[in-house]
């Protein structure tokens, strides 16, 4: 009995110490966090629309981007229609420098409807980027895929390019997301979490799952002592990345760089 009460009051007291450590935010702060800043990762590109791909000698390219080749979802190759001469080219991703691509009309429709039948993310800004027009950014980039085979070039889609200029993070097209919940047949509520997407820092690229963050977290804020006494690991949530992010990005940037 007496082993039982002293087991009771450690884990009491591990609870509370927990507690302690853990840093609490303002409503306001929790709605920054929970919003969602990365554009969204597109797998399939139009191919009616006129795009454009930079080689790595300096020629630019317009056309349609007719089909692609992919490795775990990453792109290894282009088909390419010029828009002028109407030639038919296949660029290795090893050629390519930068690639400006639009995302296929289908995924954006079937993407939109499930977030519309999502209930409760707080993926605020989700929707916006989804009927965007705008060109896709996609970048050269050696990298294990997985982090298991051997360095290989690929065009990657850059989703935070507004906010990239310490640590640039990057679509994971073979990424699952969370499911949400439903009762009695009604839509879903929650959900639509992304669990795994690529990230560089420096020279860096790693492929980051949700259940790696806490190993890497150190090696992705860890640099910024005010940030990481702010957000430190216990207290935050692996869908507030976009958020982390972006606000690790604005306390690293000296004033004049802003």
């Amino acid at each position: 009995m007496k082993l039982k009460f002293l087991s009771i009051l450690f884990i009491m007291a591990c609870s509370f110490a927990f507690a302690q450590d853990k840093v609490k935010y303002t409503d306001e702060e929790r709605d920054m966090l929970k919003a969602y800043y990365f554009n969204e990762g597109f797998n399939q590109p139009a191919t009616k629309k006129v795009s454009t791909v930079i080689m790595k000698d300096g020629s630019e390219h317009k056309g349609y981007c007719k089909g692609v080749v992919t490795k775990k979802g990453q792109i290894a190759q282009i088909v390419f229609k010029d828009s002028v001469t109407d030639n038919k080219e296949t660029y290795d991703a090893s050629q390519i420098a930068e690639a400006y691509l639009y995302a296929s009309g289908m995924e954006k429709f079937g993407k939109m409807s499930q977030k519309i039948g999502n209930y409760g993310m707080g993926r605020r800004n989700s929707a916006k980027k989804l009927t965007s027009n705008d060109q896709i950014y996609f970048i050269n980039q050696k990298v294990s895929l997985k982090n298991k085979k051997d360095e290989q070039e690929f065009l990657m889609q850059l989703i935070n390019p507004d906010f990239s200029n310490i640590i640039s993070v990057y679509h994971d097209p073979f990424a699952k997301e969370s499911k949400g919940y439903s009762f009695g047949g009604a839509p879903a509520i929650g959900g639509g979490v992304v669990k795994s997407y690529y990230v560089q820092k420096g020279d860096k690229i790693i492929w980051l799952p949700k259940s790696d963050f806490e190993e890497n977290y150190e090696f992705l804020f860890g640099d910024n002592a005010e940030f990481m006494a702010k957000y430190p690991y216990k207290s935050i949530n692996w869908d507030w990345l976009s958020a982390l992010v972006l606000e690790y990005t604005k306390m690293s940037t000296p004033k004049d760089q802003e």
